[in-house]
């Protein structure tokens, strides 16, 4: 009867190893990418909160950027972008007080878990723009991982040739941490109409038709207003 927790517990083991020996074999700045739930009612608690984060972190050393983000048409969802040196960087910050009673303090208020992950980047600009006043999406792309080696460069592909469409002002995949199937798309545009014209180009149709045999789940894309960060 206890075998298969005995496999199960070895397995959550590997994969928690491969996560940590894949973030920190790479010499290239570590992401996070986090995602925040909250009750309705506690949205303006949770915006406070999130400034507040942001303030401490930003004196973090190690640091290069941060971005706060509210969810389009379902503003009890946030996200949380960053950018460190190294993953060394992060954890030493996540390992702070001041980090420890961020999480703490979203506890009461939260729906869901604080659902934090940590990437690397594929396909980022040289030159990242800013996120501050522009519409932001995130989209979370699940590859099946027998499709991984074909579909993770269709997705870079994309990205590269996304970038300096009308509008365009950032198009990065990142690749999560330990799950190499999975990646994070951060798209930054001008305005919705940009964004929207863009989706209906033959290049995103082409994009999104030969991935979906590919796809463990949906194409999860979601739209935010950056907050003040």
């Amino acid at each position: 009867m206890r075998k298969p927790f005995v496999a199960a517990a070895i397995g959550l083991a590997a994969a928690c190893v491969s996560e940590v020996a894949f973030a920190q074999a790479s010499d290239q700045p570590a992401y996070v990418v986090t995602y925040i739930e909250v009750a309705p009612k506690a949205i303006a608690e949770t915006r406070g909160l999130i400034a507040a984060h942001c303030t401490d972190a930003h004196k973090a050393p190690g640091l290069l950027e941060m971005d706060a983000l509210q969810q389009l048409g379902r503003a009890n969802h946030f996200a949380i972008l960053e950018k460190w040196q190294s993953v060394k960087a992060r954890d030493d910050y996540a390992a702070t007080d001041t980090a420890k009673s961020f999480v703490a303090g979203l506890g009461p208020v939260s729906i869901a878990g604080y659902d934090e992950r940590l990437h690397v980047p594929l396909a980022v600009s040289a030159s990242e723009a800013a996120l501050s006043g522009s519409l932001v999406v995130l989209t979370h792309v699940d590859l099946i991982p027998t499709f991984k080696e074909a579909g993770v460069p269709k997705v870079k592909e994309f990205a590269e040739a996304s970038r300096g469409s009308d509008g365009n002002l950032r198009f990065d995949v990142l690749t999560q941490a330990g799950r190499t199937n999975h990646l994070t798309v951060v798209e930054s545009w001008s305005s919705a109409a940009a964004k929207e014209a863009h989706i209906s180009s033959s290049l995103a149709r082409t994009f999104r038709q030969s991935l979906m045999p590919m796809s463990g789940s949906l194409y999860d894309e979601r739209e935010y207003n950056a907050l003040h960060c």
